[in-house]
């Protein structure tokens, strides 16, 4: 363990920022929120600083006053930057997320600087990347200068998370929790019922993925009963946990890695990170390799569960946009859903509720104006609401929308035939 000396007040690391730098900040459960709140702090020296990132936890980027001090160059839309990105204040980048380390390997985004968080070092002098490897061992690997927030709480998990110590040009000792989020506290009737539905299409030895969400919670509470599971996932959280213990998640019949836990970040409670911190089942590694479509898809029955924000009757799926207001990202969605349908017996499935919180059909005949399509037409196969599931592959597209409609809200069927006949003339 390094001494005391070794380390920075925040005030100086951040110090290394300057104007008209492009900086990497570190994402998810590894935000590092101490050095971010002084980074903010210092603005006032600072102009055209350009924040390159995926989702932040725990930090808010969308304030008017940060107007020409920063620019959030965002990979991956989220809460804390999302007003930002849709006033001006940013922008985003269109990117599948296995990609996004050769933004940084190719130099096409060059890092001045990495900011990222990271376990004290273990006795070799190594830290770990913890929770979330994902894009931040390319960026932390690239940057000309990186500071590192060394933290206690940050689990040290296994895979392709360590770094070493002398990697860093600023060491800031910071003792805080780790930001948490519970996806199972919105889960509602609605979401258990796709949550069945999604589980009996899981085959016994099936390699799964699940997305962000309640849906993909809620698909984990009702896998129970299954058996040799494996795990080939962007992310996992807590629902995660029992079903490892009770050995339905025991990857013995994957391909690629047999026997470990394949993630890339974890997202959820101290519980989780708890539960991670040196257990040697799960490997944490690039995203570059577990969100690669040829590797992920030489594991078996694959079945990837994502979410989409709205569906088209010819199966194009929005999961990124609002119309044009940017509210997410591309991220994985394509990823797994090519993966999954390349893999022997894969299942590519897109779950949703059939209505937004507002009572809008998320089943429509068009998508809005300026919408993004993240997984097209011709990438679509099972799509799932509360109404049951069908696989559109195959299917031409009035054979599609008449299936969608059969998913759809009974208050939106009527108005989606009429919208079906104008368009197919039968």
């Amino acid at each position: 363990m390094p001494n005391s000396s070794t380390f920075l007040p925040a005030s100086e690391a951040i110090q290394m920022v300057q104007s008209n730098q492009r900086v990497f900040v570190h994402g998810s459960a590894a935000t590092p929120i101490h050095l971010m709140k002084e980074l903010i702090a210092q603005k006032d020296r600072l102009h055209n600083v350009e924040l390159v990132s995926i989702t932040q936890q725990g930090i808010d980027l969308n304030s008017p006053d940060l107007a020409g001090h920063f620019y959030m160059n965002s990979l991956f839309v989220s809460e804390s930057n999302r007003k930002a990105v849709n006033s001006g204040m940013g922008d985003y980048v269109p990117v599948f997320l296995s990609e996004i380390p050769l933004l940084f390997l190719r130099g096409i985004l060059t890092l001045d600087v990495a900011i990222i968080q990271v376990s004290p070092p273990d006795r070799h002098g190594y830290c770990s990347l913890g929770t979330s490897v994902d894009i931040a061992r390319s960026a932390a690997s690239t940057a000309k200068v990186v500071i590192a927030q060394i933290n206690p709480n940050m689990p040290r998990v296994h895979g392709d998370t360590f770094l070493p110590f002398d990697r860093f040009d600023a060491a800031v000792w910071v003792d805080e929790p780790l930001p948490e989020v519970s996806y199972s506290e919105g889960a509602n009737e609605i979401h258990d019922k796709i949550g069945r539905i999604v589980a009996e299409l899981v085959e016994d030895g099936a390699t799964l993925q699940m997305g962000i969400g309640t849906i993909p919670d809620s698909v984990l509470k009702n896998l129970t009963n299954h058996k040799n599971l494996g795990m080939h996932t962007e992310m996992f959280s807590d629902g995660a946990i029992p079903l490892i213990k009770n050995g339905t998640f025991n990857n013995s019949q994957k391909k690629i890695v047999p026997g470990y836990c394949v993630t890339s970040f974890l997202l959820g409670s101290k519980k989780l990170y708890d539960f991670a911190n040196d257990n040697p089942i799960i490997k944490a590694m690039d995203i570059n390799y577990v969100n690669d479509p040829r590797i992920l898809s030489l594991n078996p029955k694959v079945t990837a569960i994502n979410s989409a924000i709205e569906v088209d009757l010819t199966g194009q799926v929005c999961s990124d946009s609002i119309g044009t207001y940017q509210y997410s990202g591309i991220g994985g969605q394509m990823d797994f859903i090519r993966g999954a349908a390349l893999s022997e017996g894969g299942k590519p499935i897109i779950a949703i509720p059939s209505v937004t919180n507002k009572g809008l059909s998320r089943i429509v005949p068009y998508l809005k104006q300026g919408a993004g399509v993240v997984t097209t037409r011709g990438h679509i196969h099972w799509v799932v609401t509360e109404y049951g599931a069908v696989n559109l592959f195959g299917m031409n597209m009035e054979q599609r929308a008449k299936a969608l409609i059969q998913l759809a809200h009974p208050d939106h069927r009527g108005e989606l035939e009429r919208s079906s006949f104008e368009r197919f003339k039968h």
